[in-house]
């Protein structure tokens, strides 16, 4: 299938959007969406073998993410992203299913970054929060209500919306920042769990898969500010430098919660879905600062409503442009008379998001059925990411290279970084799989803890 598929195409340009985010706010929007603190805990219980990983999938997935996002932006500039590359390289119908598959995915996502403020209402909260927490009748409109206050200030602008993700993204620093440096403290005065011998003497096994699909799926996101194109100040210089700028940061503090967690914690005793703020628990009683928990709560309460956001504003664009386009209702693609911000697409996402988190606290049959659809969007989540790295390959082709436009990097770049990444890629749906359905379980199986 090709441009010629006859979908009827609107051409309207989308140069009304604001131009509002600049290096340092992309820095941040990368630094919220990428460095995910959640998933930290179900990567570390691998044991040792995770620092080792860490370095395999950074080397294999985030650097070729990196280096094709930032070819495929320059080429192709403009709001949409990989769903505009998609379409430029493979034809109208591929860019659809490609951003369709990437909008399927987040609308099960940003509900359950939001259930995680229960996982962490329930380990801080006390016997009596919990009792609050539980019930449905408090917990979802609690729930629903940080949904509906992220849609408003998105909706109002990304000039005040980008604010809730740069704030999230420096709660995600500070939180990583107390996991660090607790753990530091508490080695230097206790000792550790982590022994150098450790990282040598491994215990290998299939669970590494499902690490390394943890791993993988932690370092997704590079291409989430590319969707908001035209909404981008100065996008050929401001874009890769947040790349590379927030990539070097999230790799290295990756690497260093994780070595935390398990310098903290025994590998076997960490948490799924609150295993930072346990260890963060543990050392602050070894370390005598018990007021550290609560304000670690706060911390990453805000970054946890920092992630939503960004996935939220950057997913409402695929809805928006699909409109533009028609493939979905037209009216998708209308911008707020005052603010220029794609309203009906955010207001139109978030209603989804609402259904599908109202699952969440239905009857058991219900749940059942909400979890067998988020293990279609977890292998829905690699499609995108096939697209990016297969169009990277489709760059280097002989034919058509003299129909391309000019890019940054040498065709011999080009094709190692397409060639390891879609590898990469193939690889890990296996371990994408086996992780979201564990850690998602998790997360359902926090709103009924009695401890």
């Amino acid at each position: 299938m090709n441009g010629s598929s006859g979908w009827p195409i609107n051409a309207s340009p989308t140069n009304a959007l604001r131009r509002e985010l600049g290096r340092w706010d992309l820095a941040l929007l990368f630094v919220v969406a990428i460095l995910n603190l959640n998933t930290v805990s179900s990567i570390a219980t691998s044991g040792p073998v995770a620092l080792w990983l860490w370095l395999v999938a950074l080397l294999c997935f985030f650097l070729p993410q990196g280096i094709a996002v930032i070819e495929l932006s320059h080429r192709y500039p403009g709001e949409g992203g990989f769903y505009l590359w998609s379409k430029e390289v493979f034809g109208d119908f591929h860019g659809f299913i490609a951003g369709w598959a990437y909008l399927t995915t987040n609308v099960f996502y940003i509900p359950f970054v939001l259930l995680y403020l229960l996982g962490i209402g329930l380990y801080v909260g006390g016997p009596r929060a919990r009792m609050v927490i539980d019930k449905p009748l408090v917990a979802f409109p609690a729930v629903l209500c940080a949904l509906f206050l992220i849609t408003v200030v998105n909706v109002v602008g990304v000039r005040v919306g980008k604010w809730v993700n740069n704030l999230g993204g420096i709660g995600t620093l500070l939180a990583a920042a107390v996991l660090v440096g607790m753990s530091a403290w508490s080695f230097g005065t206790h000792g550790a769990n982590l022994h150098p011998s450790d990282l040598v003497h491994l215990h290998l096994d299939w669970t590494i898969v499902s690490a390394f699909g943890a791993m993988c799926f932690s370092l997704i996101g590079l291409e989430l500010a590319s969707i908001m194109g035209d909404e981008i100040r100065n996008p050929e210089r401001t874009l890769p430098s947040a790349i590379a700028l927030s990539g070097i940061v999230c790799g290295l503090l990756y690497v260093a919660t994780t070595a935390a967690l398990l310098v903290a914690i025994p590998a076997d005793q960490i948490g799924v879905v609150q295993g930072i703020v346990e260890a963060i628990s543990h050392m602050s009683q070894r370390v005598g600062l018990p007021w550290i928990l609560p304000a670690l709560a706060t911390i990453l309460s805000i970054s946890v409503i920092g992630i939503a956001s960004a996935w939220l504003t950057g997913a409402a664009r695929l809805p928006f442009v699909f409109g533009l386009d028609r493939y979905l209702p037209p009216a998708l693609g209308r911008l707020h008379p005052r603010y220029k911000t794609p309203h009906v697409a955010l207001i139109a996402q978030s209603t989804v998001c609402a259904l599908f988190l109202s699952m969440t606290f239905a009857g058991a049959a219900v749940k059942e059925a909400f979890i067998t659809m988020l293990d279609l969007s977890a292998v829905l989540n690699l499609v995108p990411y096939i697209y990016i790295f297969a169009a990277i390959l489709m760059l280097t082709s002989d034919k058509k290279a003299a129909l391309r436009p000019p890019g940054r990097f040498g065709n011999y770049t080009l094709r190692i970084v397409g060639s390891v990444g879609l590898l990469t890629t193939l690889f890990d749906s296996c371990g994408l799989c086996a992780f979201k359905t564990s850690w998602v379980g998790a997360v359902i199986r926090t709103q009924d803890v009695r401890r």
